[in-house]
């Protein structure tokens, strides 16, 4: 299958929490671009669900984005370490809250171009 990535995925882990509308569950990015990240959690949503994502950078402050599910994997909670991918790619709709923070972090990636998603308007 051909990669639709606009974006080279870079690897970080940041903790995060998300859910359908509010975000009650745990988990953490595995990779991030400016268009989108993966999250590693054993409790996914399914593709094409809407989610709400609280992401904290240490030492920069807490990012609210809404984006929409674009795949998972499902994986039992005892095996989450051991495969390689277990958990869900989001594609970013649109920042809520910490937009700044969102754009210097994904600018700071080697390689990457300005921020294309815009502060509290969908894309």
């Amino acid at each position: 299958m051909a990669d639709k990535r606009l974006s080279k995925r870079h690897s970080k882990r940041f903790s995060l929490r998300f859910g359908p509308t509010t975000p009650n569950r745990m988990g953490f990015t595995e990779d991030i671009t400016a268009e989108g990240l993966f999250i590693k959690s054993a409790n996914i949503l399914e593709p094409g669900h809407d989610i709400c994502v609280e992401l904290s950078i240490p030492d920069r402050g807490t990012i609210v984005l809404f984006g929409v599910v674009t795949w998972a994997k499902r994986v039992p909670g005892n095996m989450i370490h051991l495969v390689k991918k277990g958990g869900m790619g989001v594609k970013t709709l649109r920042i809520e809250a910490g937009f700044e923070t969102y754009a210097s972090l994904c600018e700071s990636f080697p390689g990457e171009q300005p921020l294309q998603v815009l502060a509290n308007t969908a894309i």
